[in-house]
């Protein structure tokens, strides 16, 4: 197995997907409760700053900025997980390779997850961008504001977008998964 080397900075933000193992499944979405104390927990034990999020029925895009101190985001994503996975029924729990069994992974999560280090401003207002239009180019919504499970609205509040913002129309090429 590849041992792969990712940045670590203290008080960095990171742009993260977590994927599920099955790509086919509405987990995330059937179980919303239970994810958002997941991420509740694991915020309260290992604290960060959520910039934006989103959830998907089989994955989530996040923006997360570190405390100063502390570089710390595999412990703060294995947490997640782990909280997450703990609260499902054990039928949706299932092991489905020798791999993942000899690991004693379940079935819930893929292994890896996708990180990416915020560079400057322009990175990170792209990135807030892909998350928020990530439910329209799913064709899950047509509409950003429509999608009940991400930070959009929480963004439209704070005077960061439009409501009417991210149609089919956006353009988001230059960044994400």
């Amino acid at each position: 197995m590849k041992n792969y080397r990712r940045n670590r900075q203290a008080g960095a933000t990171y742009f993260f997907t977590f994927c599920l193992n099955d790509r086919r499944s509405s987990l995330l979405t059937d179980y919303i409760d239970e994810l958002r104390q997941a991420y509740r927990k694991t915020q309260s034990k290992l604290p960060f700053t959520s910039e934006a999020m989103v959830i998907l029925p089989d994955h989530i895009h996040a923006l997360w900025t570190m405390p100063n101190n502390d570089d710390n985001y595999p412990a703060r994503i294995r947490l997640f997980k782990s909280h997450f996975s703990r609260q499902l029924p054990q039928s949706l729990k299932q092991t489905n390779s020798i791999s993942r069994t000899n690991r004693k992974e379940t079935g819930v999560w893929q292994r890896r997850y996708w990180e990416h280090t915020i560079r400057d401003e322009l990175d990170f207002n792209n990135h807030m961008d892909y998350i928020h239009f990530n439910p329209v180019k799913h064709k899950l919504v047509s509409c950003a504001a429509d999608w009940a499970y991400s930070s959009f609205l929480h963004e439209v509040k704070k005077g960061r977008y439009a409501k009417d913002w991210a149609t089919e129309a956006f353009d988001n090429d230059a960044i994400g998964e």
